[in-house]
């Protein structure tokens, strides 16, 4: 088998070559007590020692359930903790984190967990109007890759976190050093606007440097604050938010399950954030709030737009009225 060989175009920094946990622990080594996450809603926060340590516990809790190295978890839940704990640990163990939209409706769920093969599903209880427990119950049978189902927040989500005493943290250790950074480790799927939804394999390699170099377009340090409310299930939210943030030891503070322009503006307040992201017509709901003025957003110092075309006069408002420096245009994420 020839091979494998590389092309890249010119540029001042060479593309990181390692897995998503190599660069996670370089950056809970270089900044173990700065905040890397904050649950606002929740009012839950994890510095980096902290954040490794909980990684690890449900990495260690993946083991004990049987997760082999390339088996698909999916994940479907509105922007929390979790989710975000669940995208690490996955990577750490080489599972293949399946992101599933926390909109689809029982056929589009079935389709997924068939098409990806998920071996375990990592669910929200519900969201808005959907009962997630109900649809998963009455898609299930047939499923014969699906072997587990955790509800986040219940008691079957305390009984997968109870297992990870049966493992160490060197058998974690030891799956990690199997992995390379070639290996996949993520599938996206998209609208499915021409039928159902495609999924796309991403590996750590794809998705790390892609979070690496927007967080590199805007000058991120250890120092920035950002302001994430996006969907997690979209690589808006994973990789330009969680991923770009990691990369450069700074912390991601969640706003709300879902996008709420009210609860994103107190965020940007009260947590001081430096960046906010979001598409267009989030913006435009945060400048047409009543309060609007009454925020203090100094805080910030840039943000990022993505997704349909922005008007230019939006993105200079946004500029002008949320103090920004700069915002960052991004198309094409997935």
């Amino acid at each position: 088998m020839p091979p494998s060989s590389y092309a890249s175009g010119t540029s001042a920094k060479p593309l990181l070559g390692e897995t998503i946990d190599t660069n996670l622990r370089r950056a809970v080594a270089a900044h173990p007590d700065r905040e890397a996450l904050v649950d606002v809603p929740a009012g839950r926060r994890f510095t980096y020692r902290e954040l490794d340590a909980t990684v690890d516990e449900l990495a260690r809790a993946l083991l004990a359930r049987g997760i082999a190295k390339g088996d698909r978890v999916g994940i479907w839940s509105p922007n929390c903790a979790e989710w975000f704990l669940v995208q690490y640990a996955t990577a750490r163990i080489g599972a293949i984190l399946v992101n599933i939209n926390p909109a689809y409706r029982t056929h589009e769920l079935e389709y997924v967990l068939r098409q990806a093969a998920i071996a375990t599903l990592i669910s929200a209880p519900a969201f808005k109007t959907s009962d997630y427990r109900a649809m998963i119950a009455e898609v299930r049978p047939g499923l014969d890759a699906l072997r587990d189902v955790v509800f986040i927040g219940d008691d079957s989500w305390d009984e997968l976190l109870a297992g990870s005493a049966g493992v160490s943290s060197d058998q974690v250790a030891a799956r990690s050093a199997e992995l390379a950074f070639d290996d996949p480790i993520n599938i996206q799927y998209t609208s499915g606007t021409t039928g159902f939804p495609k999924g796309a394999t991403l590996s750590h390699h794809n998705i790390l440097n892609n979070g690496y170099f927007v967080g590199e377009g805007m000058s991120y340090t250890e120092s920035d604050r950002i302001c994430v409310p996006v969907p997690f299930y979209h690589c808006f939210g994973m990789v330009m938010g969680n991923l770009a943030s990691t990369s450069h030891g700074a912390c991601v503070v969640i706003p709300a399950p879902a996008f709420d322009p009210a609860a994103t503006l107190r965020a940007v307040q009260d947590e001081r954030c430096t960046s906010l992201y979001g598409v267009p017509t989030m913006f435009i709901a945060e400048l047409a709030l009543d309060d609007f003025a009454e925020f203090d957003l100094s805080s910030l110092r840039t943000g990022c737009m993505a997704g349909s075309p922005c008007p230019v006069e939006v993105m200079k408002r946004v500029i002008a009225e949320m103090h920004m420096d700069e915002v960052t245009i991004c198309y094409g994420m997935t």
